[in-house]
């Protein structure tokens, strides 16, 4: 496994991220599927208050007792559940996100969280009052640092300029490539690291069968599905090479992978080993679809 600081921060994280979302077992079997990641070299552990209606957290609280020091556990907050469970509401304001960060800390069992991500943001926003709550909470200890999870670019840029965020969250793949003309550069020259989720573009780069993708025509994900079957090979099978296509860009810290079976746990493990892919066939995966450029979520 390869480790990377992330951004600024000294975060030293594993390139394949756990992503918990996908967890769906009983509390002992995620346990023993989040023992099998550690045992691989995954230190970082991606959930969000949202998810489950907080079970996630539970669950993964669960699995890393005993385990903190060795672990970096990330979890997300700005989404406010409903009383009557009928679904959330968005929720950036300041005395929100310091009461929801206690509930967090109960549920994963642990007196601070290494990343806190804003679990989204729009520009209607008041962005000062979301600083100030994510910089108090670092004040207080109950944070180690502070991101963003957010496919926006006017909303990152925000961020970039008026806050001291260390991440941001977005998805990128080879079939969802607007972070490369919207943010990349922009992060990179502000040492900002980027985690990188839907790395397999919900496996239509791997094994679903063809179909539309965002502004991609079937044809055009198959198209992008063939090039990286045909760059893969019993020791980088296509999911590796559609995660090491996502790792071998400059400003990717991460891919954070949901991970649900120890077989997808083999998957994406087996990625941090892969065979790299050579400058030529970066740009053969580049050839083989275009940019989606569609209109940009503000």
């Amino acid at each position: 496994m390869n480790y990377k600081l992330l951004g600024s921060s000294d975060l030293k994280i594993s390139e394949i991220a756990f992503g918990a979302m996908s967890l769906q077992g009983s509390d002992a079997d995620n346990a023993a599927l989040i023992q099998q990641a550690l045992a691989a070299g995954i230190n970082y552990f991606d959930t969000a208050d949202l998810y489950d209606k907080g079970a996630n957290e539970i669950t993964l609280g669960k699995a890393l007792q005993g385990k903190r020091k060795e672990v970096i556990i990330a979890t997300k907050a700005g989404n406010q559940w409903r009383p009557d469970g009928s679904g959330w509401d968005w929720n950036p304001r300041k005395e929100y996100i310091l009461s929801a960060v206690e509930g967090s800390l109960q549920r994963l069992q642990t007196d601070y969280i290494d990343l806190y991500q804003l679990h989204g943001g729009t520009l209607e926003d008041n962005i000062d009052e979301t600083i100030e709550a994510f910089e108090r909470l670092q004040e207080q200890g109950k944070i180690r640092y502070y991101g963003i999870s957010s496919i926006r670019p006017n909303v990152i840029r925000a961020y970039v300029e008026r806050s001291r965020i260390v991440s941001v969250m977005m998805q990128y793949s080879l079939l969802d490539r607007r972070p490369e003309e919207t943010c990349f550069e922009l992060l990179q020259q502000h040492n900002i690291g980027i985690l990188a989720r839907g790395s397999v573009a919900k496996g239509l780069l791997v094994n679903k069968p063809a179909a539309a993708y965002l502004n991609y025509t079937a044809d055009e994900v198959q198209r992008a599905a063939s090039a990286i079957k045909a760059l893969s090979s019993a020791q980088r099978g296509p999911a590796q090479t559609a995660l090491r296509f996502v790792l071998q860009q400059r400003p990717v810290t991460a891919a954070v992978v949901g991970i649900r079976t120890p077989e997808q746990l083999k998957d994406a493990v087996a990625a941090a080993d892969a065979p790299l892919l050579n400058a030529v066939e970066l740009e053969q995966l580049k050839a083989a679809v275009a940019v989606n450029v569609y209109e940009q979520h503000r």
